[in-house]
């Protein structure tokens, strides 16, 4: 008997999750769509779709939330100048992180860590996970439709997505 429709084949799922799981313990490297589904064992189209159907995201927004998180953590917890912090998340230009980052938090890398630093509450007795969550960025509206939608310009129901 096969899966419902609306119930996700579990083997596709435990593939899906393999990729996942690659993007979390590498967000700095390149995971374009080609990769992640080699990894996962199905054909690229196959992927994507399957990828934002199970995980609410497509790929590529997924990669920018990981990459985002892992750079506000540094921001908050190192003294790493910003440039390494983007080229350490796996940016290829400062420009691109900088604005990348302020389009999704609302902030410049160097206000969000002078906010951080400002009003460090006491995160000791929460645990890790709790945290993370709550500073995860919100990523249901691509960056470029947000950059769209700040310059007044029309919106755009498509949802095309290019992993690098």
């Amino acid at each position: 008997m096969s899966p419902e429709p609306s119930q996700p084949d579990p083997d596709l799922l435990r593939r899906l999750l393999r990729a996942k799981d690659r993007m979390d313990a590498a967000s700095h490297e390149g995971w374009p769509v080609q990769r992640l589904a080699r990894v996962s064992g199905v054909s690229e189209a196959h992927f994507a779709r399957a990828f934002k159907l199970a995980f609410g995201v497509p790929p590529h927004r997924y990669l920018l939330t990981r990459r985002i998180e892992r750079a506000t953590a540094l921001l908050r917890d190192t003294d790493l100048a910003i440039t390494d912090i983007a080229f350490q998340t796996g940016w290829e230009s400062l420009g691109t992180f900088g604005r990348t980052f302020r389009d999704i938090t609302g902030e410049s890398p160097s206000m969000a860590r002078a906010r951080a630093r400002a009003t460090s509450p006491d995160l000791g007795r929460v645990p890790e996970c709790i945290v993370s969550a709550a500073h995860r960025p919100d990523l249901r509206t691509a960056v470029s439709e947000k950059r769209r939608r700040a310059r007044g310009g029309t919106t755009n129901t498509s949802d095309k997505e290019v992993v690098r």
